[in-house]
């Protein structure tokens, strides 16, 4: 009933719009619709970045030639940049309005502060947020589906999707009791609603067009007639021209506004007789003066934020890198220094986090806690599970499924090194996992250092997810900061981690050596090591900690402990 209900209330709001002459006779409208998606915050102008306050003018000086302009954002947009996180999106929301758009949808990490956090956001708005295909738990719409808006005498009706991997691409938490309905249906909902009534209609869908998801903008667009433009967002797709799909005209910029998205569209006697799209390029705009009012509002913004980000924590002579496509690829050093930071805040075996959560590089030169926040600006902090091995091998298989195409789940890793084998099928790569020297054990429990969001089962680690939790940790970024604190992270290397398999690579046993042991005064006894142990339960055998036992055993790496080896320890 509820939702029949909803369903009439959308009924009325058309109707009672109705009223407003559609276009007239014997007229040609030109309608200009602007659009940017998923800026991931970078509102500041950087390298291939246009930044908000020249896409602003542009925005300006489009609107002096045509008046008749629609300005949409599709997404991802209020997190991903110190200048966001720190208020929680807030300084994104008072620049948006500061543009002048006039609606958006939501993507998957507008959910990242949580789902109250982006009605809050959307309170502060100017404009409408809209989605069509998320429900609360009791079958009530999140958002509104849609807007109408009347712009030069037409009738422009937009509604908005949002990707159903939002349950999963976000932390799970942010969305509990929240469902992402398939978003074909619900286009076919609002294309009967509002098809009749309106001129022209254009769907915001943060969708994507990924080749390993189950929804994409074209699948629904060859499943639903009607929808004059589409513009796009999600899987960072660059589209020059856009592309007709079933006479729909789908558009998408790319990414980190790099490009602006303009769409022209001609109305003639109420028919759309042309449609075209371009980009307005970085190298376009280099040339462009800010707009005051944008630049003031990043201002004060910045201001605020610096007395926290511009902390030194440490500092790199060698970039550490975190470049979006190398890290949903493979090993990079600074993969391996936040999963070794991650075992030295845990005293974990093994630790593994997501290539997608690594959001970009750190330059050589001093570190500041921006710059960390930065590059984790997800706010996830550390779990330990206790998790079988079959099921680690399960983790590293999820992460590995898109290669050699990126993806967000690429499994970095410390404690272990992997390989794969590319050409077999997804889900049967792994060909060696290796421990302390010897093949991971599938039937044997392994403590794994991981993060929140995978740790419930997030990008598509349902292995994880199933595990028993032993410990909660330290955010990941503040986790990373301690550890720059004892360690250079120019030492810091690629390493060989991650392994492409060689059919023809000779096999080598692994050395193993017996560490130094320094004996104390005090009483102490020894302690030989079997398969499967780790320092931080040793420790509690005896009553101390793990730090204890590697500066009583002189361990420079607490990882590196074999079976076999003995360890001084206290006496019981």
């Amino acid at each position: 009933m509820k939702k029949i209900l909803s369903i009439f209330l959308m009924l009325v709001m058309v109707l009672s719009l109705s009223t407003v002459s559609m276009a007239a006779d014997d007229t040609t409208v030109n309608l200009t619709i602007v659009h940017t998606n998923d800026t991931h915050a970078r509102i500041q102008s950087a390298n291939g970045i246009i930044g908000f306050a020249k896409i602003s003018t542009k925005v300006n000086e489009l609107r002096a030639a045509n008046p008749n302009l629609l300005l949409v954002d599709v997404g991802d947009t209020f997190h991903g940049q110190t200048i966001a996180t720190l208020v929680k999106g807030e300084s994104i929301a008072k620049v948006l309005n500061a543009m002048g758009y006039d609606v958006m949808v939501p993507g998957n990490h507008d959910f990242n502060y949580g789902q109250d956090r982006l009605l809050e956001l959307k309170g502060m708005l100017n404009f409408p947020m809209i989605s069509a295909n998320i429900e609360n738990e009791d079958g009530t719409h999140y958002l509104p589906g849609f807007t109408i808006k009347t712009i030069g005498g037409l009738k422009v009706g937009i509604f908005g999707l949002t990707t159903p991997e939002t349950a999963y691409k976000t932390h799970p938490d942010n969305v509990t009791g929240l469902t992402f309905q398939n978003p074909i249906e619900r286009a076919k909902d609002m294309v009967d609603l509002l098809k009749d009534n309106v001129d022209v209609l254009v769907c915001v869908g943060h969708i994507g067009e990924d080749a390993g998801s189950e929804f994409t903008s074209k699948k629904i667009i060859e499943a639903v007639d009607g929808i004059d433009v589409f513009v796009d967002g999600h899987s960072h797709t660059t589209k020059p021209d856009g592309e007709m799909v079933n006479n729909t005209l789908l558009v998408q910029t790319g990414s980190y506004d790099a490009n602006l998205g303009i769409v022209n569209l001609t109305v003639t006697n109420g028919q759309i007789t042309a449609k075209t799209a371009e980009l307005f390029t970085i190298e376009e705009a280099a040339d462009l003066a800010d707009d005051p009012a944008v630049i003031d509002v990043i201002a004060d913004v910045a201001a605020a934020n610096a007395l926290i980000t511009e902390v030194k924590v440490g500092e790199t002579s060698v970039l550490l890198e975190g470049t979006r496509e190398l890290v949903r690829t493979g090993e990079t050093n600074l993969g391996n220094l936040i999963t070794n930071a991650m075992l030295y805040e845990t005293g974990a075996q093994i630790a593994i986090t997501n290539g997608g959560g690594i959001r970009d590089s750190i330059q050589a030169g001093d570190i500041t806690k921006g710059d960390v926040i930065t590059v984790l600006p997800f706010g996830n902090y550390i779990i330990t599970l206790d998790v079988k091995g079959s099921d680690i091998i399960t983790a590293l298989e999820n992460g590995l499924t898109d290669y050699p195409a990126a993806k967000g789940a690429f499994p970095h890793v410390a404690g272990i090194t992997f390989t794969f084998d590319p050409e077999k099928p997804a889900m049967e790569r792994v060909t060696s996992v290796m421990f302390n020297g010897m093949e991971l054990d599938p039937d044997k429990y392994y403590s794994v250092a991981t993060n929140d969001f995978m740790a419930a089962g997030g990008d598509g680690f349902t292995s994880l997810g199933a595990s028993k939790q032993t410990g909660e940790f330290a955010a990941l970024d503040e986790a990373l900061i301690e550890y720059l604190d004892v360690v250079d992270p120019a030492s810091v290397k690629v390493e060989g981690r991650v392994n492409l398999y060689d059919p023809n690579a000779p096999v080598t046993e692994p050395e193993v050596t017996q560490p130094e042991v320094t004996q104390p005064e005090e009483m102490t006894m020894t302690y030989t090591i079997v398969s499967g142990d780790v320092l931080w339960k040793i420790a509690q055998m005896y009553d101390t900690t793990w730090e204890e036992l590697a500066k009583l055993n002189n361990l420079e790496d607490p990882n590196m402990i074999f079976p076999g080896n003995t360890l001084v320890v206290p006496a019981k």
